[in-house]
Protein backbone atom coordinates (compact mmCIF):
# COMPACT_ATOMS: atom_id res chain seq x y z
CA UNK A 1 0.00 0.00 0.00
CA UNK A 2 1.52 3.32 -1.06
CA UNK A 3 0.57 6.82 -0.02
CA UNK A 4 1.97 10.18 -0.98
CA UNK A 5 5.06 11.60 0.67
CA UNK A 6 3.07 14.69 1.62
CA UNK A 7 0.55 12.66 3.60
CA UNK A 8 3.18 10.67 5.49
CA UNK A 9 5.22 13.75 6.31
CA UNK A 10 2.14 15.60 7.54
CA UNK A 11 1.39 12.73 9.92
CA UNK A 12 5.02 12.56 11.03
CA UNK A 13 5.23 16.30 11.68
CA UNK A 14 2.01 16.19 13.66
CA UNK A 15 3.38 13.33 15.73
CA UNK A 16 6.58 15.26 16.31
CA UNK A 17 4.59 18.29 17.43
CA UNK A 18 2.74 16.15 19.92
CA UNK A 19 6.05 15.01 21.39
CA UNK A 20 8.72 12.46 20.45
CA UNK A 21 8.12 10.12 23.35
CA UNK A 22 4.51 9.17 22.86
CA UNK A 23 3.87 5.47 23.30
CA UNK A 24 1.69 3.60 20.82
CA UNK A 25 -0.79 1.37 22.57
CA UNK A 26 -1.26 -2.09 21.11
CA UNK A 27 -4.94 -1.38 20.65
CA UNK A 28 -4.05 1.46 18.28
CA UNK A 29 -1.81 -0.67 16.07
CA UNK A 30 -3.47 -2.62 13.23
CA UNK A 31 -2.04 -6.13 13.11
CA UNK A 32 -3.39 -7.38 9.80
CA UNK A 33 -3.10 -4.25 7.66
CA UNK A 34 0.37 -3.50 6.22
CA UNK A 35 1.57 0.00 7.03
CA UNK A 36 2.18 2.51 4.28
CA UNK A 37 5.68 3.25 2.99
CA UNK A 38 7.15 6.52 1.82
CA UNK A 39 8.10 6.32 -1.86
CA UNK A 40 9.79 9.51 -2.99
CA UNK A 41 13.09 11.33 -3.15
CA UNK A 42 14.31 12.77 0.13
CA UNK A 43 13.42 16.31 1.14
CA UNK A 44 15.59 19.02 -0.31
CA UNK A 45 16.95 19.89 3.05
CA UNK A 46 38.03 4.21 41.90
CA UNK A 47 39.17 0.90 43.49
CA UNK A 48 41.47 -1.47 41.58
CA UNK A 49 39.60 -3.04 38.68
CA UNK A 50 36.87 -0.42 38.62
CA UNK A 51 35.41 0.60 35.28
CA UNK A 52 35.99 4.30 35.95
CA UNK A 53 38.43 5.85 38.38
CA UNK A 54 36.45 9.04 39.00
CA UNK A 55 33.75 8.90 41.66
CA UNK A 56 30.50 7.66 40.16
CA UNK A 57 27.16 7.48 41.91
CA UNK A 58 24.76 4.76 40.82
CA UNK A 59 22.28 6.45 38.48
CA UNK A 60 18.77 7.09 39.70
CA UNK A 61 16.05 5.39 37.70
CA UNK A 62 15.26 7.85 34.85
CA UNK A 63 11.98 6.13 33.97
CA UNK A 64 9.30 4.01 35.61
CA UNK A 65 7.88 0.57 34.91
CA UNK A 66 7.15 -0.81 32.36
CA UNK A 67 9.64 1.40 30.50
CA UNK A 68 12.59 0.72 32.80
CA UNK A 69 14.88 -2.24 32.04
CA UNK A 70 17.31 -3.35 34.75
CA UNK A 71 18.88 -6.74 34.11
CA UNK A 72 21.82 -8.50 35.77
CA UNK A 73 23.23 -11.20 33.49
CA UNK A 74 24.52 -14.58 34.75
CA UNK A 75 28.13 -13.39 34.99
CA UNK A 76 27.17 -10.45 37.22
CA UNK A 77 27.24 -7.69 34.59
CA UNK A 78 24.31 -5.28 34.77
CA UNK A 79 22.56 -3.20 32.10
CA UNK A 80 20.11 -0.39 32.91
CA UNK A 81 18.15 1.55 30.31
CA UNK A 82 14.77 2.99 29.37
CA UNK A 83 12.67 2.32 26.29
CA UNK A 84 9.92 4.25 24.55
CA UNK A 85 7.89 3.78 21.37
CA UNK A 86 8.25 7.00 19.41
CA UNK A 87 5.73 7.74 16.71
CA UNK A 88 8.42 8.56 14.14
CA UNK A 89 11.47 6.41 15.02
CA UNK A 90 9.70 3.48 16.67
CA UNK A 91 11.62 1.68 19.43
CA UNK A 92 14.02 4.12 21.10
CA UNK A 93 16.41 3.36 23.97
CA UNK A 94 17.56 6.02 26.45
CA UNK A 95 19.92 6.40 29.41
CA UNK A 96 21.93 3.24 28.73
CA UNK A 97 24.26 2.34 31.63
CA UNK A 98 26.67 -0.62 31.86
CA UNK A 99 28.05 -2.00 35.11
CA UNK A 100 30.78 -4.63 34.62
CA UNK A 101 30.97 -7.43 37.16
CA UNK A 102 32.52 -6.10 40.38
CA UNK A 103 32.89 -2.58 38.96
CA UNK A 104 31.12 0.74 39.08
CA UNK A 105 28.51 1.85 36.51
CA UNK A 106 29.46 3.82 33.41
CA UNK A 107 26.90 5.53 31.19
CA UNK A 108 27.22 4.78 27.48
CA UNK A 109 24.36 6.25 25.44
CA UNK A 110 21.95 9.07 26.05
CA UNK A 111 19.71 7.66 23.30
CA UNK A 112 19.73 5.41 20.24
CA UNK A 113 17.14 4.58 17.58
CA UNK A 114 16.75 3.72 13.95
CA UNK A 115 17.12 6.78 11.74
CA UNK A 116 15.97 5.38 8.38
CA UNK A 117 15.41 2.23 6.31
CA UNK A 118 15.99 3.31 2.72
CA UNK A 119 14.86 0.75 0.12
CA UNK A 120 15.77 1.61 -3.50
CA UNK A 121 14.92 -0.98 -6.18
CA UNK A 122 17.44 -1.94 -8.84
CA UNK A 123 15.30 -0.83 -11.81
CA UNK A 124 15.34 2.73 -10.43
CA UNK A 125 11.84 2.70 -8.99
CA UNK A 126 10.30 2.56 -6.41
CA UNK A 127 12.58 4.11 -3.80
CA UNK A 128 11.12 3.82 -0.32
CA UNK A 129 11.94 5.58 2.95
CA UNK A 130 10.36 3.19 5.42
CA UNK A 131 10.70 5.33 8.55
CA UNK A 132 8.42 8.33 8.98
CA UNK A 133 5.75 6.97 11.29
CA UNK A 134 7.31 3.68 12.38
CA UNK A 135 5.81 3.62 15.85
CA UNK A 136 2.32 3.40 14.39
CA UNK A 137 3.20 0.11 12.68
CA UNK A 138 4.43 -1.76 15.80
CA UNK A 139 3.26 -5.38 15.81
CA UNK A 140 1.66 -6.77 19.01
CA UNK A 141 3.97 -9.62 20.01
CA UNK A 142 2.77 -13.09 20.93
CA UNK A 143 4.33 -15.15 23.71
CA UNK A 144 6.10 -17.25 21.06
CA UNK A 145 7.73 -14.07 19.69
CA UNK A 146 9.47 -13.44 23.03
CA UNK A 147 10.76 -16.86 24.16
CA UNK A 148 11.83 -16.90 27.78
CA UNK A 149 11.28 -13.16 28.08
CA UNK A 150 8.66 -10.63 28.98
CA UNK A 151 6.48 -8.48 26.72
CA UNK A 152 6.27 -4.81 27.63
CA UNK A 153 3.09 -3.03 26.52
CA UNK A 154 2.63 -5.98 24.10
CA UNK A 155 5.01 -4.46 21.53
CA UNK A 156 8.50 -4.78 23.10
CA UNK A 157 10.30 -7.97 24.12
CA UNK A 158 12.92 -8.02 26.87
CA UNK A 159 14.77 -11.30 27.15
CA UNK A 160 18.13 -12.95 27.86
CA UNK A 161 19.80 -15.42 25.52
CA UNK A 162 23.12 -17.30 25.29
CA UNK A 163 25.77 -15.85 22.98
CA UNK A 164 28.23 -18.74 22.99
CA UNK A 165 31.71 -18.90 24.48
CA UNK A 166 32.78 -15.83 26.39
CA UNK A 167 36.22 -17.43 26.47
CA UNK A 168 37.96 -20.81 26.38
CA UNK A 169 41.57 -21.24 27.44
CA UNK A 170 43.29 -24.59 27.16
CA UNK A 171 45.21 -26.12 30.04
CA UNK A 172 48.78 -25.85 28.74
CA UNK A 173 49.67 -23.57 31.69
CA UNK A 174 47.17 -24.95 34.17
CA UNK A 175 43.57 -26.09 34.33
CA UNK A 176 41.39 -25.47 31.29
CA UNK A 177 38.91 -22.65 31.82
CA UNK A 178 35.91 -21.54 29.84
CA UNK A 179 32.67 -19.59 30.28
CA UNK A 180 29.50 -19.06 28.32
CA UNK A 181 28.30 -15.52 27.62
CA UNK A 182 24.82 -14.01 27.58
CA UNK A 183 23.04 -11.03 26.05
CA UNK A 184 20.22 -8.85 27.26
CA UNK A 185 18.04 -8.46 24.14
CA UNK A 186 15.46 -5.74 23.53
CA UNK A 187 13.45 -5.89 20.31
CA UNK A 188 10.22 -4.94 18.58
CA UNK A 189 8.62 -5.80 15.23
CA UNK A 190 7.12 -3.38 12.69
CA UNK A 191 4.92 -4.12 9.68
CA UNK A 192 5.85 -1.85 6.76
CA UNK A 193 4.29 -2.77 3.44
CA UNK A 194 4.92 -6.46 2.84
CA UNK A 195 7.99 -6.49 5.09
CA UNK A 196 8.15 -7.17 8.80
CA UNK A 197 11.19 -5.47 10.33
CA UNK A 198 12.69 -6.89 13.54
CA UNK A 199 14.50 -4.08 15.36
CA UNK A 200 16.91 -5.43 17.96
CA UNK A 201 19.60 -4.31 20.37
CA UNK A 202 21.74 -6.94 22.14
CA UNK A 203 23.67 -5.87 25.27
CA UNK A 204 26.40 -8.38 26.10
CA UNK A 205 27.82 -9.27 29.49
CA UNK A 206 31.25 -8.10 28.25
CA UNK A 207 29.94 -4.58 27.55
CA UNK A 208 29.45 -4.91 23.78
CA UNK A 209 26.31 -3.62 22.05
CA UNK A 210 25.00 -5.08 18.78
CA UNK A 211 22.26 -3.11 17.02
CA UNK A 212 20.71 -4.94 14.06
CA UNK A 213 17.61 -5.11 11.88
CA UNK A 214 16.09 -8.29 10.47
CA UNK A 215 13.83 -8.20 7.41
CA UNK A 216 11.21 -10.92 7.12
CA UNK A 217 7.52 -11.17 6.20
CA UNK A 218 6.91 -11.43 2.45
CA UNK A 219 8.55 -10.39 -0.78
CA UNK A 220 6.83 -7.38 -2.31
CA UNK A 221 5.90 -9.24 -5.49
CA UNK A 222 7.56 -6.58 -7.65
CA UNK A 223 8.40 -8.25 -10.98
CA UNK A 224 10.94 -6.92 -13.44
CA UNK A 225 13.27 -8.03 -16.23
CA UNK A 226 16.11 -10.51 -15.85
CA UNK A 227 18.64 -7.68 -15.68
CA UNK A 228 17.15 -6.33 -12.43
CA UNK A 229 15.90 -9.46 -10.68
CA UNK A 230 16.00 -13.21 -10.09
CA UNK A 231 13.61 -15.90 -11.34
CA UNK A 232 11.09 -16.85 -8.67
CA UNK A 233 8.59 -19.70 -9.00
CA UNK A 234 8.31 -22.26 -11.77
CA UNK A 235 10.40 -21.56 -14.86
CA UNK A 236 12.04 -18.27 -15.77
CA UNK A 237 9.11 -16.01 -16.56
CA UNK A 238 8.74 -14.00 -13.34
CA UNK A 239 11.73 -12.10 -11.98
CA UNK A 240 11.41 -10.72 -8.45
CA UNK A 241 13.21 -7.37 -8.35
CA UNK A 242 16.46 -6.98 -6.42
CA UNK A 243 16.73 -4.04 -4.03
CA UNK A 244 18.79 -2.59 -1.20
CA UNK A 245 18.02 -2.12 2.48
CA UNK A 246 20.12 0.80 3.68
CA UNK A 247 19.60 1.00 7.44
CA UNK A 248 20.70 4.02 9.45
CA UNK A 249 21.08 4.23 13.22
CA UNK A 250 21.43 7.39 15.29
CA UNK A 251 23.63 7.02 18.40
CA UNK A 252 23.98 9.81 20.94
CA UNK A 253 26.92 8.68 23.09
CA UNK A 254 27.35 10.08 26.59
CA UNK A 255 30.29 8.49 28.40
CA UNK A 256 29.63 9.65 31.96
CA UNK A 257 27.79 12.66 30.56
CA UNK A 258 28.12 14.63 27.35
CA UNK A 259 31.15 16.68 28.43
CA UNK A 260 34.48 15.41 27.17
CA UNK A 261 33.26 12.98 24.49
CA UNK A 262 35.52 12.94 21.43
CA UNK A 263 35.30 10.91 18.19
CA UNK A 264 38.49 9.41 16.76
CA UNK A 265 39.16 7.47 13.56
CA UNK A 266 41.87 4.82 13.36
CA UNK A 267 43.66 3.64 10.21
CA UNK A 268 46.58 1.29 9.68
CA UNK A 269 48.94 2.04 6.82
CA UNK A 270 50.94 -0.61 5.02
CA UNK A 271 49.62 -2.49 2.01
CA UNK A 272 51.91 -5.25 0.67
CA UNK A 273 54.51 -4.26 3.24
CA UNK A 274 55.83 -6.01 6.34
CA UNK A 275 55.10 -3.10 8.66
CA UNK A 276 51.85 -1.41 9.59
CA UNK A 277 51.55 1.88 11.42
CA UNK A 278 48.61 3.23 13.41
CA UNK A 279 47.21 6.63 12.44
CA UNK A 280 44.70 8.47 14.64
CA UNK A 281 42.45 11.25 13.34
CA UNK A 282 40.46 13.30 15.84
CA UNK A 283 37.28 14.88 14.54
CA UNK A 284 37.16 18.46 15.81
CA UNK A 285 34.30 19.38 13.47
CA UNK A 286 31.34 17.57 11.97
CA UNK A 287 32.45 14.97 9.44
CA UNK A 288 31.51 12.07 7.20
CA UNK A 289 33.62 8.94 6.73
CA UNK A 290 33.83 5.83 4.56
CA UNK A 291 34.49 2.31 5.76
CA UNK A 292 37.86 0.86 4.78
CA UNK A 293 39.68 -2.30 5.69
CA UNK A 294 41.12 -2.06 9.22
CA UNK A 295 39.42 1.34 9.75
CA UNK A 296 37.38 1.84 12.89
CA UNK A 297 36.14 4.64 15.11
CA UNK A 298 35.73 5.21 18.81
CA UNK A 299 34.01 7.63 21.16
CA UNK A 300 36.39 8.38 24.03
CA UNK A 301 36.26 10.47 27.18
CA UNK A 302 39.81 11.12 28.39
CA UNK A 303 38.52 12.35 31.73
CA UNK A 304 37.13 8.89 32.51
CA UNK A 305 39.81 6.22 33.02
CA UNK A 306 40.01 2.57 33.97
CA UNK A 307 42.23 1.13 36.72
CA UNK A 308 45.20 1.03 34.32
CA UNK A 309 44.85 4.76 33.72
CA UNK A 310 43.60 4.37 30.14
CA UNK A 311 40.72 6.52 28.87
CA UNK A 312 37.38 4.76 28.57
CA UNK A 313 35.89 4.43 25.09
CA UNK A 314 33.49 2.47 22.90
CA UNK A 315 34.71 1.26 19.52
CA UNK A 316 32.55 1.12 16.40
CA UNK A 317 33.29 -1.16 13.45
CA UNK A 318 31.13 -1.02 10.32
CA UNK A 319 32.79 -3.52 7.99
CA UNK A 320 29.80 -5.62 6.89
CA UNK A 321 27.95 -3.09 4.75
CA UNK A 322 27.30 -3.47 1.02
CA UNK A 323 28.07 0.27 0.85
CA UNK A 324 25.28 1.38 -1.45
CA UNK A 325 25.98 4.74 -3.10
CA UNK A 326 22.94 6.38 -4.62
CA UNK A 327 22.37 9.16 -7.19
CA UNK A 328 22.54 12.88 -6.49
CA UNK A 329 19.13 12.89 -4.81
CA UNK A 330 20.37 10.28 -2.33
CA UNK A 331 23.58 11.93 -1.20
CA UNK A 332 22.88 10.73 2.36
CA UNK A 333 23.93 7.21 1.22
CA UNK A 334 27.43 8.30 0.23
CA UNK A 335 29.07 7.81 3.62
CA UNK A 336 29.10 4.96 6.14
CA UNK A 337 29.51 7.05 9.29
CA UNK A 338 28.46 10.62 9.95
CA UNK A 339 29.49 12.63 13.02
CA UNK A 340 27.33 15.63 13.89
CA UNK A 341 26.91 17.89 16.87
CA UNK A 342 23.73 17.23 18.83
CA UNK A 343 20.58 18.97 17.64
CA UNK A 344 17.20 17.72 18.80
CA UNK A 345 15.55 18.32 15.41
CA UNK A 346 18.07 16.13 13.53
CA UNK A 347 16.08 12.91 13.90
CA UNK A 348 16.17 10.96 10.63
CA UNK A 349 18.90 10.30 8.06
CA UNK A 350 16.51 11.13 5.21
CA UNK A 351 13.05 12.70 4.93
CA UNK A 352 13.71 14.39 8.27
CA UNK A 353 10.33 15.69 9.53
CA UNK A 354 11.54 18.62 11.65
CA UNK A 355 11.13 21.90 9.72
CA UNK A 356 13.90 23.61 11.72
CA UNK A 357 16.58 21.27 10.36
CA UNK A 358 17.92 20.07 7.03
CA UNK A 359 16.23 17.15 5.31
CA UNK A 360 19.00 14.54 5.46
CA UNK A 361 22.11 13.61 7.42
CA UNK A 362 24.59 14.64 4.72
CA UNK A 363 23.28 18.18 5.11
CA UNK A 364 23.61 18.11 8.88
CA UNK A 365 27.38 18.05 8.35
CA UNK A 366 28.08 21.75 7.87
CA UNK A 367 31.37 22.43 9.66
CA UNK A 368 30.08 22.92 13.19
CA UNK A 369 32.54 22.32 16.02
CA UNK A 370 31.84 19.08 17.89
CA UNK A 371 30.92 19.61 21.52
CA UNK A 372 28.33 16.83 21.97
CA UNK A 373 28.90 14.31 19.15
CA UNK A 374 26.19 12.11 17.63
CA UNK A 375 27.11 9.20 15.34
CA UNK A 376 25.00 8.05 12.40
CA UNK A 377 25.84 4.57 11.10
CA UNK A 378 24.79 3.37 7.62
CA UNK A 379 24.74 -0.40 6.94
CA UNK A 380 23.60 -1.59 3.52
CA UNK A 381 22.33 -5.01 2.41
CA UNK A 382 21.63 -5.88 -1.24
CA UNK A 383 18.73 -8.32 -1.36
CA UNK A 384 18.77 -10.52 -4.46
CA UNK A 385 15.62 -12.67 -4.06
CA UNK A 386 15.78 -16.48 -4.20
CA UNK A 387 13.33 -19.35 -4.18
CA UNK A 388 13.89 -19.82 -0.45
CA UNK A 389 12.35 -16.38 0.12
CA UNK A 390 8.90 -17.76 -0.68
CA UNK A 391 6.40 -17.12 2.11
CA UNK A 392 7.18 -16.65 4.88
CA UNK A 393 10.48 -15.01 3.94
CA UNK A 394 13.43 -16.08 6.11
CA UNK A 395 14.91 -13.25 8.18
CA UNK A 396 18.03 -11.60 6.81
CA UNK A 397 19.98 -9.52 9.33
CA UNK A 398 22.19 -6.46 9.02
CA UNK A 399 23.90 -4.46 11.73
CA UNK A 400 27.19 -3.61 13.39
CA UNK A 401 28.97 -3.93 16.73
CA UNK A 402 29.97 -1.47 19.42
CA UNK A 403 32.79 -2.83 21.60
CA UNK A 404 34.13 -1.48 24.90
CA UNK A 405 37.77 -0.42 24.68
CA UNK A 406 39.58 0.00 28.01
CA UNK A 407 36.36 0.24 29.99
CA UNK A 408 37.81 -2.34 32.40
CA UNK A 409 41.43 -3.21 33.13
CA UNK A 410 40.93 -6.91 32.42
CA UNK A 411 38.43 -9.40 31.00
CA UNK A 412 35.11 -8.33 32.56
CA UNK A 413 33.56 -11.79 32.38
Amino acid sequence: MTVSLRLILSCAMLAGALGPAQTASAAQVPHAIPAARVSAAPAAQAPQGTAVTQAVRAPAAPCSAPYRIDRTLPNGARWQLCWEMRTIEGLTLNKVVYTPKGNRPVSVLRSTALAQIHVPYDSGTPRYHDIGALGQSAVPLLAADCPGGERREQSVCVTTRPRGHAYLKSGYEGPSVSAQGHDLVVFAAFQVGWYTYLVEWAFSDDGAITPRVGATGSLAGSTTTAGHGWPIGVGSRDFEESHSHNVFWRLDFDIQGKAGDVVEQYDFSGTRTAKRKLKRTTFAKEAKALSRRTRWWRVVDRGVRNADGHPVSWELNNSDSSQYRGPAGEAFTRADVYVTDYRSCERLASVNPAPRCAGSVDRYVNGERLTDPVLWVNVGYHHVPRDEDADPMPTHWQGFRITPRDVTAKNPH
